[in-house]
């Protein structure tokens, strides 16, 4: 089975969760992509009515296209749920994510959700975050020097994320840097959050330790569901 085919059994088991009148988050990246397509079926073929909070830019023009109702973030305190997806996700589901440089709004669209429901293809599962993946930072342009030497003390050794078919980093939807940070272990995610947190000039970094709720993965015939 192909890494699309799972995520798209991750995101049928998710669409489950939607029902009529929901205001929804709704996260980045490719396996959030099938589940807006299938949003969209959803919404037609039960006639419902659902509200979505996208946590960016890519998302929320995917889902104006689509024509399906949204909410800024900005306005958002409290949601029954939010669907996302992750880069890596440990045993304890922690997760990172900000692979597609939303991490920032996601964490928002997280703390702002009741349950959050991850779905993820079975290459995302690791026995300890760190293994496949960096964690990504998100740090003010002008903070970039000092993250970078703070975050080298940590042990951590950060690269700026260069942009595809643009010269020059990655810039956000909030108009920031992106550092890919690489540890040679990250033995406790909670902690480590904490501490990439303090430093002055960083907005919020990818580590994501105890958020998610519901995580499905994509495998075999259907979703494997994992909860905390």
């Amino acid at each position: 089975m192909t890494s699309a085919e799972e995520k798209r059994l991750a995101a049928e088991a998710a669409i489950n969760h939607v029902s009529d009148g929901m205001c929804l988050g709704v996260g980045t990246g490719s396996t959030v992509e099938l589940f807006i397509e299938l949003l969209v079926e959803k919404v037609a073929a039960e006639n419902i009515s659902i509200t979505a909070v996208p946590s960016s830019y890519a998302t929320e023009l995917r889902l104006h296209d689509a024509g399906i109702a949204t909410l800024p973030l900005g306005r958002v305190t409290s949601l029954v749920c939010a669907v996302d997806g992750a880069d890596e996700v440990d045993t304890k589901l922690a997760l990172i994510k900000g692979g597609g440089a939303a991490l920032l709004r996601e964490k928002i669209l997280a703390a702002a959700a009741q349950q959050l429901i991850i779905i993820v293809d079975s290459a995302k599962l690791v026995d300890k975050l760190g293994t496949r993946m960096p964690v990504p930072v998100e740090i003010l342009p002008d903070a970039l020097a000092l993250t970078m030497d703070r975050i080298q003390k940590l042990g951590g050794s950060p690269r700026l994320r260069q942009a595809d078919r643009k010269a020059g980093p990655i810039i956000t939807d909030n108009g920031n840097f992106i550092l890919d940070v690489t540890f040679p272990q990250i033995p406790n995610p909670a902690r480590l959050e904490e501490r990439l947190n303090v430093i002055p000039g960083v907005l919020e970094n990818g580590l994501f330790p105890t958020y998610a709720d519901v995580v499905y993965v994509g495998k075999g015939k259907g979703a494997t569901l994992l909860q905390r």
